[in-house]
């Protein structure tokens, strides 16, 4: 009898630590998953500050893959509602030391819903590369997300670009606009974005607004070789 009622007691005691191990674990691997998820989202920001900090005022030979003589030199910066192409010293692979990439940020459609941010890395080899991108008319090809498409925001129910455009008037402050038509690069560029659903437990995606501080004249040939 005593040996039933130890084996009884044993099995109980077992049973209550599997239990509670159990519950430990879960609550670790939860813990864990809104760690990861915090970092994530974080580091995704980062990069997109990161990125358009490093903007290089490139001017582009518009129109180089055309006949000859057909060519436009042009600031190379695509500013649209929903895409966004330029150059940066900023790569995902390479950090900042890498050599300058072209980058396309875009919006796609979310998996099953809401919309994502994602990113394109192509390699910048010079203003006649660069200026196989875009048309004499200034007018870009389209992009197209890839295998090699890096995702920077995920379930989110908007995305879109704006950009800050200098007064032409003293008396009057920047105006924010949702297309780039200029001949010369915005003051800065505004990131909104909102989460599919909200989380309060967790970082969620926020608006960014990135200063662009460049100080020169795409009328001008500087001897550093971007112009």
């Amino acid at each position: 009898m005593e040996v039933l009622i130890a084996v009884t007691l044993l099995s109980l005691l077992s049973v209550g630590m599997l239990l509670a191990m159990r519950i430990g674990l879960n609550a670790y691997t939860k813990a864990d998953g809104k760690l990861m998820g915090n970092r994530r989202e974080v580091g995704a920001q980062r990069i997109l500050n990161q990125e358009l900090e490093g903007l290089i005022p490139v001017m582009a030979l518009c129109g180089a893959g055309g006949a000859e003589g057909t060519q436009m030199r042009s600031t190379f910066f695509q500013g649209e509602e929903q895409v966004m192409r330029f150059v940066s010293t900023f790569s995902l692979q390479q950090g900042s030391r890498g050599q300058p990439q072209v980058l396309e940020m875009f919006i796609i459609p979310g998996d099953p819903k809401g919309v994502r941010l994602v990113v394109n890395e192509l390699l910048y080899t010079g203003p006649t590369g660069a200026g196989r991108l875009c048309s004499a008319d200034r007018h870009f090809l389209p992009v197209e997300a890839g295998p090699q498409s890096f995702v920077l925001a995920d379930k989110l129910a908007f995305c879109r670009f704006a950009y800050l455009e200098p007064s032409r008037n003293a008396n009057e402050p920047p105006a924010w606009k949702p297309e780039w038509t200029a001949q010369a690069w915005p003051l800065a560029v505004r990131i909104e974005m909102e989460p599919l659903e909200t989380d309060p437990s967790s970082v969620q995606p926020i608006t960014m607004v990135v200063p662009v501080n460049l100080h020169r004249n795409p009328g001008i040939n500087y001897a550093d070789g971007l112009f």
